[in-house]
């Protein structure tokens, strides 16, 4: 089967016209998560416990598949389809061993063997389930193995690089990814109901580089740091994108209680790329709050402790991103203009498991 594009495969499942079996292959997670909540979709959500089941092959991949594939044989309860998403499947398709030795050029002998070697998911692929749809996610694949040759072969394969043409494709200096990665700011922001000035774009892109999922998170906090405004310049750039300058713990607080928004959302970036937990830092908000922003300012303490509640509740029911729920609330504290409320909701699952 050819390769599909991220916006193909989303035309499939929006039609209807889904395959068996897809494989989500590449370094782009975010891609990889809104794919895997468009398969999850198909299925009504007062029946996704009796029809979406998820496998992670990260620790034993061999038992992963197979489960998978008994997942998959099933038939869906009371809905027209099932999904399975055998996840993490970085380990299992780029194992060297038993499959990997069918695959040298000119092994005759052993490609005699190919039935005896051949595990679950590749008998799979031969008679898959017509009313599941298998999604299989992975990092990276080798396909010099058998089973990796089977899966683009007779599966729906999605390749997710983000800016890049492929796995290969490393490094700023890369011909078009300069101009890839403007031109996907451009239609962003223009989504956005916004413009975008020449030079801020061209700053963004080359700030995030190759890294798709960086300037996806510095185009949002661009757009929720300009609140309402419709133009977006270089100087707002500057504020909140990418620059790198500390980890200090206490930075966001600082930068709140100063009333600056753009650097309060870039402290908050770098937090928690380092690895800081969500709650860790609403409760150094809650008590900036508290201790120190309620008090100085009387007016306003109802309203952000009210916030500061909102996120909370949020942050427990998975009423949303967290990293989204944590920069609204800082562009609130920090006096910035209220942003919408509404944050969208987790897609897939796919990271931080």
């Amino acid at each position: 089967m050819p390769v599909l594009t991220g916006d193909a495969a989303r035309k499939q499942i929006a039609g209807g016209t889904v395959q068996p079996v897809y494989l989500l292959v590449g370094d782009d997670e975010w891609e990889q998560a809104d794919l895997a909540a468009a398969f999850t979709d198909l299925v009504d959500e007062g029946f996704r416990a009796f029809n979406v089941e998820r496998f992670y092959a990260s620790e034993r991949p061999q038992e992963a598949e197979a489960s998978a594939v008994a997942a998959a044989r099933g038939l869906p309860m009371m809905s027209p389809r099932r999904i399975v998403f055998l996840l993490r499947a970085e380990r299992l398709l780029k194992l060297k061993g038993r499959r990997a030795e069918a695959d040298e050029e000119g092994a005759g002998e052993e490609r005699g063997n190919a039935k005896s070697a051949a595990g679950p998911l590749e008998e799979y692929l031969k008679a898959p389930e017509p009313m599941t749809t298998l999604v299989i996610v992975a990092a990276d694949a080798n396909k010099t193995l058998r089973l990796v040759k089977a899966l683009y072969t007779h599966a729906a394969v999605v390749e997710c690089w983000g800016l890049k043409d492929g796995r290969e494709a490393k490094g700023w200096q890369l011909p078009g990814i300069a101009r890839k990665a403007e031109s996907w700011v451009r239609q962003k922001v223009a989504e956005e109901g916004r413009r975008i000035d020449p030079d801020a774009t061209r700053l963004l892109a080359e700030r995030a580089g190759a890294d798709l999922g960086r300037l996806r998170a510095d185009v949002d906090r661009l757009i929720l740091y300009a609140g309402e405004r419709t133009r977006l310049t270089r100087d707002d750039v500057e504020a909140v994108a990418g620059a790198e300058t500390s980890h200090d713990a206490f930075a966001v607080t600082s930068a709140v209680e100063q009333g600056r928004t753009g650097d309060a959302l870039k402290q908050l970036a770098l937090l928690l790329d380092a690895g800081a937990a969500s709650f860790m830092v609403l409760g150094q908000l809650g008590w900036l709050v508290r201790e120190r922003l309620g008090p100085a300012q009387p007016a306003r303490a109802r309203a952000m402790l009210d916030a500061v509640l909102r996120t909370d509740l949020d942050l427990k029911t998975s009423g949303g991103d967290p990293r989204v729920l944590l920069e609204r609330l800082v562009v609130e504290l920090s006096g910035g203009p209220a942003p919408d409320r509404r944050a969208p909701a987790p897609g897939s699952g796919l990271r931080g498991r």
